[in-house]
């Protein structure tokens, strides 16, 4: 859940901790195990609530720590876990640590627990490095008394300095505070980025670093992403999660390579990581079996399973990428208000069920983006003063940014924000919103909703059995078995594939499709089908 754009209970337009309470529900019947909540806590929002300024406590346009707690009863009442989020990586510049160091001279303890560093050249009017943030443009600011201090992101999300004693102390604190509080564990942001070679004189990386969120840092031994120390804070971070019962999850946010990605989910580090490799990959069968036999092999090295994820709150939905031509700009699509390259909105509509039914056959753990339930497309043609990400300005104007994967979504199929709130939304939704509404997709057959709630209902008569087996299949198409009884087939080819068990192959039971099926015995493209190889028929709800 993104918070400021699931629900709104008071009308202010803001998402808050009351509307996503009141709307839980919606997720239990969904079929979903666990909700993750992207930050609540007092922010500037600079950046969407990723700039903290306190982590133990609610921002007031969210709630309170009353309606947290109120929010926890009620997911456990639903049998649904919670997971929040921790940003370890920097804070807000209206952190009273932050304040601290500002009005702190250089050397300070203050400025100790962020990266402040003399600048270079005449009079120290440089960076002291070269290194670019994610959002665009240095990844350093200059203050009054001339130091530069670093920030990865935004120049109002400062970079913590994770050799200080005080900053590893003081999250172990947060960390137990929400623990103690009821949370079931924490999505960790950019938790690739934590420790950094502050060894003078800094390193340079002649700007290799690109403005792309999730994708893997470049280069090797980098001096800011993926490095080997990062390892010891979460080795002591599950120390205190191991100290509770019941158990308690971690999940990395880690843009780093899929041979480095299992090292994050070591027996005694964290328990998952997200799939990026996944989300990234092109709608070409060689393409994604690559991706799963890389991601299930990497996981078995360490005694885990993997995750599956197609969107987040950082990348275009995927129902609009899988519209786009193959290869396309999706950077330069969104600058054009999604009118160059054209969308082809029927593809995008096949492909985004047939991924659907892909991913949540695959064994471990599927996180779902809010609104992709209901097949929300990107709203790529936000207008330039509804903007709120820091990188349509900290890029020039380069890249639109994430506002199009946010926009509010639609409860109802009437009313001043489509059942979103009382009042208005944060940020414009277009019109027709609420034809996508859960309210115009309940009991409708063939409709997104009612696929992935069938889809989540019959995967838990699959689940426990977490083994995985190719098929045989014909070219273009990716076929499996999870366990002893689940089979998925996907047609990511441009021709009709017959459905007659190929040579080799068990017999099965049409369970669910993401599409028509000729006859009923044809494949069509762009169509997944799910398939029951055991004797009998799993619990849960089936189609035809």
């Amino acid at each position: 859940m993104y918070v400021p754009s699931f629900a709104d209970a008071d009308g202010d337009g803001m998402g808050d901790l009351r509307g996503i309470t009141d709307r839980l529900g919606h997720v239990a019947e969904l079929g979903a195990d666990a909700v993750w909540l992207t930050p609540f806590y007092p922010s500037p929002l600079a950046d969407g609530g990723y700039d903290v300024a306190d982590y133990r406590d609610v921002d007031p346009r969210h709630g309170t720590l009353g309606d947290f707690r109120a929010l926890l009863d009620r997911a456990r009442a639903l049998g649904l876990r919670t997971i929040v989020d921790v940003v370890p990586n920097h804070t807000s510049d209206r952190h009273p640590w932050f304040a601290e160091a500002l009005a702190s001279a250089p050397g300070s303890a203050a400025r100790d627990r962020y990266v402040f560093r003399d600048g270079t050249g005449p009079g120290g009017a440089e960076p002291p490095a070269d290194w670019r943030s994610k959002f665009g443009g240095a990844a350093w600011t200059r203050v009054p008394d001339g130091q530069w201090y670093m920030h990865i992101f935004a120049a109002e999300q400062p970079d913590l300095n994770w050799e200080n004693p005080d900053v590893a102390a003081d999250f172990e604190r947060t960390l137990r505070f929400w623990l103690d509080l009821g949370v079931d564990g924490f999505r960790i942001d950019v938790a690739h980025g934590l420790r950094k070679d502050l060894t003078p004189p800094l390193r340079n990386t002649r700007g290799a670093d690109s403005v792309s969120l999730n994708a893997p840092p470049s280069g090797e031994n980098h001096p800011f992403w993926d490095r080997d120390e990062v390892h010891d804070v979460y080795r002591t971070w599950r120390k205190v999660t191991d100290s509770y019962a019941p158990a308690r999850i971690m999940v990395a946010e880690a843009g780093v390579s899929a041979a480095r990605l299992p090292l994050y989910t070591r027996p005694d580090e964290l328990h998952q990581a997200f799939n990026f490799f996944h989300l990234r990959c092109p709608w070409e069968a060689g393409a994604f079996r690559d991706v799963i036999d890389t991601s299930l092999a990497g996981a078995a090295t360490t005694g885990s399973l993997p995750t599956w994820v197609l969107s987040n709150h950082d990348v275009v939905r995927h129902r609009s990428r899988y519209a786009l031509p193959d290869g396309a700009d999706i950077p330069g699509w969104l600058l054009t208000d999604g009118r160059s390259p054209a969308a082809d909105g029927e593809r995008g509509r096949r492909r985004a069920r047939a991924a659907a039914l892909l991913t949540l056959a695959l064994p471990g753990t599927t996180y779902l983006y809010q609104g992709e339930e209901l097949g929300l497309p990107e709203v790529a043609d936000l207008p330039a003063d509804a903007l709120r990400d820091p990188m349509w300005e900290r890029t020039g104007h380069a890249l639109k940014g994430r506002d199009g994967c946010r926009v509010p979504l639609p409860w109802t199929r009437t009313g001043s924000s489509y059942g979103f709130g009382p009042g208005g939304s944060w940020l414009p939704q277009p019109d027709g919103w609420g034809e996508r509404s859960v309210e115009a997709q309940t009991g409708r057959p063939g409709s997104f909703l009612e696929l992935y709630r069938t889809a989540l209902a019959l995967r838990r008569g699959f689940r426990g059995d977490e083994r995985f087996t190719w098929l045989p299949s014909a070219p273009g198409e990716l076929a499996f078995r999870k366990g002893a009884g689940l089979v998925c087939r996907v047609n990511l080819s441009g021709a009709p594939i017959p459905l007659e068990p190929s040579s080799g192959s068990v017999p099965v039971t049409p369970l669910l499709a993401s599409g028509e099926l000729p006859g009923g015995t044809v494949l069509p493209p762009d169509t997944a089908v799910w398939l029951d190889a055991r004797d009998g028929r799993p619990e849960g709800r089936s189609v035809s």
